[in-house]
């Protein structure tokens, strides 16, 4: 671990890690939930790191969606403080603050790439397709290229489908997203939602059990993160341990003295 890294030189970093990526090695960004989780990725050869909001959540005791912007933004900043290697970080919808501010308490992390949601947290509702490419043009123009911008499109957890979710993907990139998010989209879905997004990064959530990351990228996917879903395999891992743990110790109390 070299130390953290953030400035014009990690999101320089982080943006060419995006580009020119041969179609079957996507760029796989793992989600850390804090510092330790961190410097297991880093020491694993990954180049950059992507905060997930709801990993973060889970092991701050909060339901996902239900952080206070405080805490996240103090997380996001232990992790970029834990490694050496650049961090982007997902802050929801933006917790309701001004472009901005915004940038300036993301920047203040050390996190050189944001992700944004389309989601307004306090109403649960799925912002326009206008609304939310106004947000990222705002952000956009705060920031400068200080900062990698990943839109998220949440048309597909909304009941949604391809149609607005590529019509979505080419109003963020006209509004100066880096890349574009439509998560939870099918493996089907993602030659045309690449296409609509332009030459631009194209960002797939990976789940247990979908094609494998090179088979991802050669339908589309440019980057590949996994929300909270390497925490949860984790905890499913603690869990075994704790439960041999358990075992061990209910074995010895019931083992007769001699």
């Amino acid at each position: 671990m070299n130390g953290p890294v953030s400035g014009a030189g990690a999101v320089d970093a982080l943006r060419a890690l995006h580009l020119d990526r041969p179609a079957d090695r996507p760029l796989v960004l793992p989600g850390p939930w804090d510092a330790v989780s961190a410097r297991v990725f880093e020491k694993a050869g990954f180049p950059a790191l992507a905060t997930p909001s709801a990993g973060i959540a889970a092991v701050l005791g909060y339901e996902d969606g239900e952080t206070p912007a405080d805490e996240m933004f103090a997380a996001v900043a232990r992790i970029v403080r834990a490694v050496g290697v650049p961090v982007t970080a997902d802050v929801e919808d933006g917790y309701g603050l001004p472009a901005g501010e915004l940038v300036d308490r993301v920047l203040a992390t050390g996190a050189v790439g944001v992700n944004l949601e389309d989601t307004d947290r306090d109403g649960h509702r799925l912002r326009t397709p206008e609304e939310q490419a106004d947000r990222l043009a705002a952000v956009r123009a705060a920031a400068g290229p200080a900062l990698f911008v990943n839109a998220r499109i949440d048309t597909y957890l909304h009941g949604g489908g391809v149609a607005d979710a590529a019509d979505r993907a080419r109003h963020y990139r006209a509004a100066g997203a880096d890349c574009v998010y439509p998560i939870k989209a099918p493996a089907t879905d993602l030659p045309r939602l690449r296409e609509a997004g332009g030459p631009g990064p194209l960002n797939v959530l990976s789940h247990p059990g979908d094609p494998g990351f090179a088979a991802l990228g050669t339908l589309g996917a440019t980057r590949i993160t996994f929300g909270p879903g390497l925490l949860l395999r984790a905890a499913t891992g603690l869990g075994e341990l704790a439960a041999g743990l358990a075992a061990e110790a209910t074995a010895d109390a019931e083992r007769p003295e001699v």
